[in-house]
């Protein structure tokens, strides 16, 4: 066989249309001065490829003078790492996924690819390696970017080399097997080793199960490595906790002890309050605009009409780079709307507010004191010091309204136990009819009583 040391390999040629965007890659390398060159649609597969010729010529390996390939392959067709294979499914997940997704899937990637490293004795430091790998799920994949931070190179390239082949997963004798059961068994567990909670564990068990399902799709496996694998999944808590559902009393304290947190505070009593009364999701408080406003008469029930929302996922997930992102409302489909009532109180709390402080930039209705959005840590300070204030000691010693978002749970609890037919309920909470039921089962009270009176008229003589 004719070999040569001597490889050098050149960057991607990317080509794109008159639109800008790039349809196809091409890697190009010279083996003892012969030039080869591989074309591929997406940036990933390219860089993909390149990234395993960069890692055969740095190990010293032979080039096969009459393919341009590593001795060591033995077929013309790439073999992909894991790291390798988890960049491309990133990049092919990206331009549908929305950015908390984005975060997620990132977040299942890391996880899985500690459980997948070859020589770790000689590996860069653990959180050098984490930050390496959201940097190439998040700013490379977005970005389009081929080198990474100075501080990151050295652990990036080191993952380039030191991840198992996708081809070990379908190793005879259980090998594949027990290398996929390590794998969930990382994703069950948290950064420091405990046991992760259920719907974490659950959820990045989908996205590593949907990776493997894409491996198939494009040819690098032939079956799914997880489904040979005897696992139990962990029990999901189905149901609001009622332990958490304030009643109004409560939430009049609660909303008398933000209001005397200064002029933050006052800024935030309505924020609260949208939560409670009108049951919004903290992403919808935030979009809300003074045009969603439809009515809001003085001691009647008003109308708001929600259209959008901006939850916060990170400036390395959304694709302006901010913090937070708009979106149509969550669970519908873009451009549709949803009518929620708005509660006498309620409406006098945003009257009140908008007198004071007037709106932001395109109608915004919450602001922060120097006009910038509302952000988590500042309405999260004083949600947290007026729960202290509000509320008695055995009160907030108990799991009761201990976030945000269970006053929105409070909402939808008191719309139920009120006798609001379902289907209501569900269309002003932004839910489907059979999720509000599953959720909030154990929070509709006072009714036990008239469904025994109703079986005993049914069933007596």
């Amino acid at each position: 066989m004719n070999v040569s040391y001597d490889v050098r390999i050149h960057n991607i040629e990317k080509r794109k249309n008159s639109a800008g965007q790039i349809t196809s890659c091409r890697v190009s390398w010279k083996v003892n001065g012969t030039p080869w060159k591989e074309r591929f649609s997406t940036v990933a597969l390219a860089d993909t490829f390149r990234a395993e010729l960069m890692a055969a010529a740095r190990r010293g390996e032979a080039f096969d003078v009459t393919t341009g390939r590593p001795v060591s392959w033995k077929r013309e067709e790439s073999v992909l790492t894991w790291f390798a294979f988890s960049l491309s499914y990133a990049e092919a997940k990206w331009k549908h996924a929305s950015p908390n997704h984005r975060r997620g899937i990132a977040e299942a990637l890391t996880d899985a690819t500690e459980a997948l490293l070859l020589g770790v004795d000689k590996a860069p430091d653990r959180d050098t390696r984490r930050a390496a790998l959201r940097w190439a799920y998040s700013n490379r994949v977005r970005d389009g970017l081929e080198e990474p931070p100075a501080a990151l190179a050295a652990a990036y390239r080191w993952l380039e080399s030191n991840t198992v082949l996708m081809t070990a997963f379908e190793e005879p004798s259980g090998k594949g097997a027990v290398l996929a059961r390590g794998l969930l068994d990382r994703i069950s567990s948290t950064k420091e080793g405990k046991t992760a909670a259920a719907a974490t564990t659950a959820r990045k068990r989908a996205t590593v199960n949907n990776a493997m399902e894409y491996a198939m799709e494009i040819g690098a496996l032939s079956s799914n490595p997880l489904k040979a694998v005897k696992w139990t999944r962990p029990r999901l808590l189905a149901s609001v906790d009622p332990r958490v559902v304030i009643n109004i009393g409560q939430a009049r304290r609660f909303f008398s002890a933000v209001e005397q947190r200064a002029e933050r505070g006052k800024r935030m009593k309505a924020f609260f309050g949208c939560m409670y009364f009108a049951a919004l999701r903290p992403e919808e408080v935030v979009d809300l605009r003074e045009e969603h406003l439809v009515s809001l008469p003085v001691g009647a029930w008003g109308e708001m009409r929600l259209t959008n929302a901006e939850p916060r996922a990170g400036s390395r997930w959304t694709d302006s780079g901010r913090v937070r992102e708009r979106r149509g409302l969550k669970h519908r489909a873009n451009g549709d709307t949803r009518s929620v009532p708005i509660h006498p109180e309620l409406g006098a709390m945003l009257r009140a507010h908008i007198d004071e402080f007037g709106t932001g930039p395109d109608g915004r209705i919450f602001i922060g004191p120097r006009g910038g959005l509302m952000t988590d840590r500042a309405y999260l300070k004083v949600f947290h010091e007026a729960r202290g204030r509000a509320f008695t000691e055995a009160e907030a010693k108990s799991p009761l309204m201990a976030v945000p978002y269970d006053l929105r749970h409070a909402a939808v609890s008191t719309w139920l136990n009120a006798g609001v037919s379902a289907p209501q309920v569900a269309e002003w909470a932004g839910h489907s009819v059979d999720v509000l039921l599953r959720v909030y089962a154990k929070c509709i009270h006072g009714q036990q009583g008239a469904a025994m009176k109703r079986i005993w008229e049914a069933t007596r003589a």
